[in-house]
């Protein structure tokens, strides 16, 4: 496997361990270390070229987060992903995101508008990795704009973290499901929603935000059931 240096940057005060954190914390989201596989501290640190110290904080801090399971003797394992986790978050999503589209409904500006306009054109190509990561990375952005539009921040960072959380999914499923389907699908549902929320209707935009979640959920699990993933547990 590539060998990545990471360093500390005099510019920037961030430990080794803080480092050695955000790099497998996104591999693990964007699945390049997959749920189930197992991971050693030592071949980690070889990778990331740092000593295990830093890479043990940083397993022990992914740990605590739910991302890995410590296996005593053994080493770490990167945490499955179950269709329990995906229902539960959803939950979470739904109940947040249609109060924040809600409000957002009364606040938004043309500027936002335009700019969800543009989030709303997102699609990708399956083969291409820095596609997927484009289309998922701008799916969250679409999201975030909406909750940033409501004018709570608490409501924001709960579902920032949320969508963060929700792309460990995304990355599974973005593999999984037709392209052309998805890509439709996605950009038809969120451009609903910029026509809905032009319309300032409260009422109209808390329930098509509830609709476009519900259906990514059920799309998601459907194609994760369909394609028999070993990577998902039911």
């Amino acid at each position: 496997m590539e060998q990545i240096m990471l360093k500390a940057d005099t510019q920037v005060d961030m430990s080794l361990a803080d480092q050695a954190y955000l790099h497998l914390r996104q591999e693990i989201i964007t699945c390049r270390l997959p749920p189930e596989s197992e991971v050693s501290e030592h071949d980690l640190a070889k990778r990331l070229g740092m000593s295990k110290t830093p890479v043990h904080e940083a397993l022990a801090r992914l740990a605590m987060e739910g991302f890995v399971e410590i296996v005593p003797r053994r080493g770490s394992r990167i945490k499955p992903v179950t269709i329990k986790d995906i229902n539960d978050l959803f939950v979470a999503r739904l109940a947040l995101e249609s109060k924040a589209a809600s409000l957002a409904a009364i606040h938004i500006t043309e500027q936002q508008l335009n700019e969800l306009d543009k989030l709303a054109k997102a699609s990708y190509t399956k083969q291409e990795e820095a596609s997927i990561d484009y289309f998922i990375e701008a799916n969250k952005n679409f999201h975030i704009a909406v909750a940033e539009a409501s004018g709570n921040p608490r409501l924001v960072a709960l579902i920032t973290s949320l969508l963060e959380e929700s792309a460990r999914f995304f990355y599974i499923g973005a593999r999984m499901r037709d392209v052309s389907d998805l890509n439709m699908e996605t950009n038809q549902e969120h451009n609903q929603i910029v026509q809905v929320l032009r319309k300032h209707d409260s009422a109209a935009t808390h329930d098509i935000i509830l609709k476009h979640t519900e259906s990514t959920r059920t799309g998601l699990i459907h194609a994760i059931v369909n394609s028999g993933n070993m990577s998902v547990s039911l």
